[in-house]
C-alpha cells in the first residue's frame, strides 16, 4: 500500500511539473508582443550614406565603433540602442552608423581611404577616430566641420542623452561642455 502511494505521488508530480502553466505563458507572450511593437530599430547607415546625406543636409554623424568579441558593445545595442527615446532622438538628429573597428573593408572618408591594418589587427578609420585610444565600445560623434569626438566605454541611454543633445542641440563649440552639464536636464 506505501508503495502504491509513493508511485501515485510521483506520477502526480512528474505530470503536474511538465505541464505548461498558460496563464504564466500568456501574460509573458503579451509582454513580449507589447515591447516588441513599441521598440523602434535604429536605422545605421553606411558612410556611403552619409556622405551622400551630408551633401543635402548638414548634421553631425553618431559612430558605433564596436567589435564582434566586445560584450559591452552588445549591451549597449540592447539597452541603448534600442531605447526608443534614443532611437527617435538619434535618427531625427544625427547620422547613424555602425562600424565594426576590426573590419576588413577599406573604406572612404573626406576624400581618404582607410584600410584594416593587419599588423595592428584594426582597422585603421577606427584608430583615426579615437586619435589612437581604442577601447570598445566607444561612441564617436563627429561635429558637422569638426573632428571626431571619441567618448569610450559603455554609455546608458540617461548617460548617452547628454552627450547627443550638446552635440545635436548645436552647443558643441559654443558653450563649455561642464556648463552644459550644469544646467542639464534629463528628460530620457
Amino acid at each position: 500500500m506505501q508503495t502504491l502511494k509513493m508511485l501515485v505521488l510521483f506520477c502526480w508530480v512528474v505530470v503536474f511539473s511538465c505541464a505548461e502553466k498558460p496563464a504564466i505563458h500568456a501574460k509573458e507572450m503579451k509582454w513580449k508582443l507589447t515591447n516588441a511593437a513599441t521598440v523602434e530599430k535604429l536605422k545605421w547607415m553606411t558612410l556611403e550614406d552619409v556622405a551622400s546625406g551630408l551633401e543635402k543636409e548638414k548634421r553631425p554623424v553618431l559612430i558605433d565603433l564596436y567589435t564582434d568579441w566586445c560584450g559591452w558593445c552588445k549591451t549597449m545595442d540592447k539597452k541603448t540602442y534600442s531605447n526608443k527615446d534614443v532611437t527617435s532622438y538619434v535618427q531625427q538628429k544625427f547620422y547613424p552608423v555602425k562600424f565594426d573597428a576590426e573590419g576588413r573593408k577599406a573604406i572612404s572618408w573626406k576624400g581618404k581611404t582607410y584600410e584594416f591594418n593587419t599588423r595592428h589587427k584594426t582597422h585603421d578609420f577606427a584608430v583615426y577616430l579615437t586619435n589612437g585610444q581604442l577601447s570598445y565600445p566607444t561612441t564617436v560623434i563627429i561635429p558637422v566641420g569638426g573632428e571626431p569626438q571619441a567618448i569610450p566605454g559603455y554609455l546608458a541611454p540617461n548617460e548617452l542623452e547628454l552627450i547627443v543633445k550638446y552635440f545635436g542641440e548645436g552647443k558643441y563649440g559654443r558653450v563649455p561642455f561642464d556648463e552644459y552639464q550644469k544646467s542639464f536636464k534629463s528628460s530620457w
